[in-house]
Parts: C-alpha cells; structure tokens; sequence
C-alpha cells in the first residue's frame, strides 16, 4: 500500500508590504480584482482555502508594496471580519481596524435595471449602510440592497 505523503503549503514572509487575513473562504480572488490588485508591479500572492483554526478555512493576500494608496473601504465592504497586518521590516508594525464604512461610492453597482444610477451614465453608484449589525447597504437612490452573500 501506497504511503500518503502530506505537502504543506510555504510562501515566504515579506519584508514590508501588508498582509488581509481571515478573509472568507472564496472571498480572496474577488478582493484581489476589486482592490486592483492585479495590475501592480509587486509580487502578491493570494491564498485560497487555508487551514484556520478560528474559521476552519480561509483567503489570505499577502502584498508586497505599501498600503497607503488602497481603498480599505473595499476590504470592509466585502468582508468585515478580515484582518491587515502592515509589515516594515519583516515585522507588523501596524493592525489597523476597519469599520463598515458609513457610505460607499462607485465601489459596488446597483442590481436594479431601473435604478437612476443604471441609467445615467457618469452619476456615482453610492450605498449607504442602513444596518450596521448585518452589514447591509442600500442604494442611495432607489434603496435596492446589496447582496454581499
């Protein structure tokens, strides 16, 4: 009988970047896009379905530039339980919290074909977080709820 060899996963620690962690399983890929992330010049590494002994799996995105030019808001949005580490020198010097962000503009599009803001070009697609405790956003005009599932 055959042994079954175990592999485990190793990407290298970074010097100085930052790293969003406890992302929700599948979630990860969507966040890379969404932060354009994809169109730096640095090495990123995203990492689906980790081990996580708090979530059972997990995403994880580890970039390697600083963090100072992205939208947090974004990370928020999508999953407000992930989690940065800024890293300087190989070390985390920085965990900074990322609350639900009061209004959110051209982040998120409206679903509604009817909607004002599917029909004039230009106009900002805004929601607003109308329930804190569920996470939920509304357009700001026509109140259509974004589906974050």
């Amino acid at each position: 009988m055959a042994e079954k060899i175990k592999y485990k996963l190793n990407v290298g620690k970074i010097e100085e970047g930052f790293v969003i962690d406890h992302i929700r399983p599948g979630r990860g890929l969507m966040l890379y896009h969404d932060m354009g992330l994809n169109k730096l010049d640095c090495s990123v590494a995203v990492i689906q379905n980790a081990s996580s002994r708090k979530m059972g799996k997990k995403d994880i995105i580890k970039v390697e530039t600083s963090i100072d030019n992205f939208n947090l808001d974004i990370i928020s949005l999508l999953d407000h339980n992930a989690t940065i580490d800024v890293i300087k020198d190989g070390e985390i010097i920085d965990k900074p919290k990322l609350p639900l962000p009061r209004e959110v503009k051209n982040i998120i599009k409206c679903k509604n074909p009817r909607c004002i803001s599917s029909i004039e070009q230009g106009l900002d697609q805004i929601f607003v977080l109308t329930d804190a405790q569920n996470a939920t956003y509304r357009c700001k005009y026509c109140e259509t709820e974004y589906d974050n599932k």
